[in-house]
């Protein structure tokens, strides 16, 4: 089994649909030319206003609409998954869903609907997005790994780390908009590595750039140790996932198999 190039695309979306789409070609063609076979996104890659308004609901689409076929057009041309984030309609018409959608030539093959919303640090998301259904994991697999899915402010929640290893996922790919803040930098990378050391997984997390994000986009080992990482700038960075470095890990620290606790649901 040979090791699996993954890369993070760190950029800004902006409220101009054709525009981020143009952009992620861009990027998706210089993560390629590295040898990439996987490239992650930040959140709300289809569509982004600061702060959140009516329009959100006004560009929101459907899991197969617009923006993932544009995905799966540069999926197929590239032969490369492509993981992003996307502003999906919701139920009541008046909120949208957070969702990230992982594409190849074939179209999604796998979604994630953000479970915690960010109601944190002053923020209300929730007043805007609906969180996503309690429901089993979809992972999918590119060169024998296996790939699970969390967002953003998901990773202050351990929990979804722990439900994703037990689905088979041996890397983590974390789609943001890390709003900064105080200390909100050493936040982004001490939970990437936490979630990587804790499940013996890799991360690969994509945030958006300052002003609005903290940047540091990254890919951590099954140790937390960093891969590779993006600055502040507008950037790609690749590493590439070995299967035998996630068994490796296990092998020497067996936390996994020696839990005592499981997880789950609470109303």
């Amino acid at each position: 089994m040979t090791a699996v190039a993954v890369a993070v695309a760190q950029f800004a979306p902006t409220a101009d649909a054709s525009a981020n789409i143009a952009l992620i070609g861009e990027l998706v063609r210089t993560a390629t030319a590295r040898g990439a076979r996987v490239v992650v996104f930040p959140e709300y890659s289809s569509y982004f206003v600061d702060p959140f308004d009516e329009s959100l609901a006004a560009h929101a689409q459907d899991v197969d609409g617009p923006f993932t076929q544009a995905l799966t057009s540069l999926a197929e041309e590239h032969v490369v998954t492509i993981v992003a984030g996307l502003l999906e309609r919701a139920g009541d018409g008046r909120r949208v869903r957070n969702t990230v959608v992982a594409v190849d030539a074939t179209g999604v093959v796998a979604r994630y609907r953000k479970l915690h919303l960010y109601d944190a640090f002053g923020q209300r998301e929730s007043d805007w997005v609906e969180p996503g259904e309690i429901a089993a994991p979809e992972t999918f697999t590119v060169g024998g790994l296996r790939f699970g899915i969390m967002t953003c402010y998901d990773l202050r929640f351990p929990e979804v780390g722990r439900l994703l290893v037990d689905a088979g996922a041996e890397a983590f790919l974390v789609p943001a908009e890390w709003v900064r803040g105080p200390l909100k930098e050493y936040h982004w990378r001490t939970l990437v590595q936490a979630r990587a050391i804790e499940n013996t997984v890799f991360v690969a997390a994509a945030d958006h750039p300052p002003p609005l994000g903290v940047g540091l986009s990254m890919i951590v080992d099954p140790q937390g140790v960093a891969m590779a990482a993006v600055g502040t700038a507008t950037d790609v960075a690749v590493a590439h996932l070995d299967h035998a470095a996630v068994e490796r890990v296990r092998r020497v620290n067996p936390s996994l198999s020696l839990r005592r606790f499981r997880v789950e649901p609470r109303d």
